[in-house]
């Protein structure tokens, strides 16, 4: 019988520990996830007496037991019992002189570790009080006799489902009797077998999910299409998670997922720890796909907020759908102003075509004197007009009503829809031009006053050299030190590029005492934020007119914009009879090809300052520009004699001279001329005439070699 129950045993342990090394490996705490409150079982255990008996008896040990884990701790459990053990000697029936029962109250610890989901192993230890009943000791009637006893087991449980437990216990015991009947104190060992329920619900039921955490506070705003790239890094909103357990939660990851508008979830947050009955909040941001600019409309949405930790040792996730409304690309509400930068599409192939179409159609207009970025800016404006794009208010949300309540639902049209409509309001003219102008590699912004939005461009030209361009420095704003032209875009179709130029510059001068009502952003800096929106390329299919139309709309632009600027110099010049005003005004007929009235400038200096080297200068860059090129060498050699009298050789202003003589005596083939001059020029500062080096290298075999930028550039100077 011991041998049978010693192989049992044994067959159960190897057959039970067999996973017990991958299951070690395993993260998943086993005691905390099955954990369970309470635990009745009853128990059969054989013993066999080792010592200290008067000959050889069996005992039978059939009770019961209640288990109690410690809450912090489940590995570590109270243990209560009774039971009856009935004693006899080998082949008695029960009415041996020393057969007799006991009856016992037992409590201990037990230290259990579960190893997989079906199968534990731990030891225990226990004391316990019992009385003793001899009924054929005395035929007198029953003696008794009161002992204690303390016993220690193994215990070796299989768990074939959450509430039931079949144990395996070997077992020791020591009795000590507290009366005179002292035969069977001693040790006995023996093996045997327990049966429990234990209550709680398995964490494994589908009744059991575990659902620790829900949705507090916060909820899913709704989305605009045209804000994908800021959705992707900057949070619009915040989810509260609310664990409700009140055991800590590990490991908590949590990511967002929209069904086809994303190709992965994205990431949230991960974080380490939870505490039990705590709250963590959660930015929300969003990785869309390209998809999202395929919507039109409103586009009801119910995405996943994607909640995964471990639970007791285990692997949990939870989802919780997030309802909201997802706005087609042309959607916005004005509570930050840059998002106008996401409108705003220089990569736009339909865009990028018709400008060059305008590029093209002018090329023979450009005046090589005068900046090139303004003069793009007014071919862009003229070729608009020529389209017959026009103002029109948005009849649902204007930019004022939007403005206003930043709340309100508007809508900005992208470039290549607005060149296509033929109107737009004053964010859709600000988007279309801003985004040519990028087109063009212009650099770009907008501004804002109370109802309105229109844009600006940077023209390069350093703040200090504002008369370059505009006698008047209020026409301008100052941004980095250069200089940059607002344009007031609702006047196309109506009034000149120069006239738009004068209204968005007086618009930015009207809050100059309440400059927090007005506001100036970068398009560079906006679209850091708010990226260009995606768009499926196609063509516009666009009738863009004849080249010889636009190219005298044009003229007509440009010589608006030259007189704009030459009256008030002209004015100026007349009134102060100043010589430094008479060169600006010689030099601003001179950018605008209007050689004559330069020249004539330029000699009512000369009557001022006979003496002055600018004026030579000047004169021989007017004689340059007629192609004058004797007449030009004559002024330019003057002007350098006159700077070596007075000891100024190496001066900025000599240098720029010697660069003149060498462009003029290219322009008269005399290449070694041209060379020593370019030589002499770069020997005073190298840095300075890098723009010129095709000068070395004329003559050389080869004809005068340079770039069409340098071909009618001529070196203006201001002052002596």
């Amino acid at each position: 019988m011991k041998k049978w129950l010693y192989n049992l045993a044994l067959t159960f342990v190897v057959w039970m520990t067999a996973p017990i090394s991958a299951q070690q490996n395993s993260s998943i705490n086993f005691n905390e996830l099955y954990r369970f409150p309470l635990s009745v079982g009853v128990d059969y255990i054989g013993l066999q007496a080792l010592s200290g008996f008067p000959s050889d008896f069996v005992f039978r040990s059939l009770g019961s037991e209640l288990r109690v884990p410690i809450p912090f701790n489940p590995v570590v459990q109270t243990l209560f019992g009774v039971s009856q053990i009935s004693v006899t000697q080998n082949g008695s029936t029960g009415t041996g002189f020393w057969d007799h029962s006991v009856w016992s109250g037992l409590a201990g610890f037990l230290l259990i570790t579960r190893f997989s989901k079906n199968f534990e192993l731990g030891t225990g230890a226990a004391a316990g009080f019992g009385y003793t009943y001899f009924q054929n000791l005395d035929p007198a009637g029953v003696v008794g006799s009161p002992l204690i006893f303390a016993q220690g087991e193994l215990r070796i449980s299989l768990i074939p489902s959450y509430n039931y437990s079949v144990d395996l216990r070997p077992t020791i015991r020591y009795s000590q009797s507290l009366g005179p009947l002292t035969e069977f104190n001693g040790f006995s060992v023996g093996f045997g077998f327990g049966v429990a329920y234990r209550f709680g619900q398995d964490p494994d039921s589908t009744a059991a999910s575990v659902r620790a955490f829900r949705i507090g506070s916060g909820k899913m705003p709704n989305l605009f299409a045209a804000m994908q790239s800021y959705y992707a890094n900057q949070p619009f909103g915040i989810i509260e998670l609310v664990n409700e357990d009140r055991l800590e939660l590990q490991n908590v990851e949590v990511s967002f997922f929209q069904s086809g508008f994303m190709d992965a979830p994205t990431p949230l947050a991960m974080i380490d720890r939870v505490p039990g009955k705590s709250a963590v909040f959660i930015n929300l941001i969003a990785s869309f796909n390209q998809e999202i600019f395929k919507t039109e409309g409103i586009t009801p949405l119910t995405g996943e907020l994607l909640v995964s930790y471990r639970y007791k040792g285990r692997a949990v996730e939870q989802r919780f759908p997030l309802a909201y409304e997802l706005y087609d690309k042309t959607s916005i509400i004005w509570d930050d102003d840059r998002k106008v930068g996401a409108f705003i599409t220089p990569s736009d192939s339909a865009l990028r075509n018709y400008l060059s179409f305008v590029r093209q159609s002018l090329k023979s207009e450009a005046i090589a004197q005068f900046n090139e970025n303004l003069q793009t800016a007014a071919q862009i404006y003229a070729a608009l007009v020529k389209l017959g794009l026009i103002y029109q208010s948005d009849p649902i949300s204007p930019f004022v009503k939007a403005q206003e309540k930043q709340s309100v639902l508007d809508s900005v049209s992208l470039g290549r829809d607005t060149l296509r409509r033929g109107t737009g309001d004053c964010d859709d003219l600000t988007v279309l031009y801003a985004s040519l102008l990028e087109s063009a590699g212009i650099e770009t912004g907008f501004i804002t006053v109370p109802g309105h939005i229109y844009a600006i461009f940077n023209t390069k030209v350093k703040s200090r050299d504002y008369r370059e361009l505009h006698p008047d420095r209020s026409m301008f704003l100052t941004v980095s030190d250069t200089l940059w032209i607002p344009v007031e875009v609702t006047l196309i179709g109506k009034q000149s590029f120069y006239d738009a130029w004068i209204k968005g510059a007086e618009l930015w001068n009207l809050y100059e005492k309440d400059q927090n009502k007005r506001a100036f952003y970068r398009t560079a800096d906006a679209q850091k934020l708010f990226r260009p929106v995606a768009l499926r390329e196609s063509d516009l299919g666009l009738q863009y007119g004849s080249q010889e139309s636009l190219a005298a709309l044009y003229k007509t632009e440009i010589s608006r914009v030259a007189d704009g600027i030459l009256q008030p110099l002209a004015d100026l010049a007349n009134k102060s009879n100043n010589k430094q005003d008479w060169t600006y005004l010689g030099v601003a007929y001179a950018k605008f090809g209007r050689l004559k009235e330069a020249e004539t400038a330029f000699n009512r200096v000369m009557k001022i300052d006979p003496n002055s080297v600018s004026v030579q200068v000047n004169l021989g860059n007017i004689a340059y520009l007629q192609r004058d090129y004797r007449k030009a060498v004559i002024q330019y050699q003057g002007a350098y004699n006159s700077l070596v009298k007075q000891g100024k050789q190496d001066s900025l202003t000599a240098q720029k001279v010697l660069i003149s003589l060498s462009k003029t005596y290219t322009g008269m083939k005399d290449f070694a001329q041209a060379k020593q001059a370019f030589e002499k020029a770069s020997a005073i500062d190298s840095s300075q005439v890098r723009e010129f080096a095709y000068l070395a290298q004329v003559g050389a075999g080869q004809d005068t070699i340079r770039g069409d930028s340098q071909a009618d550039t001529v070196l203006f100077i201001i002052e002596d």
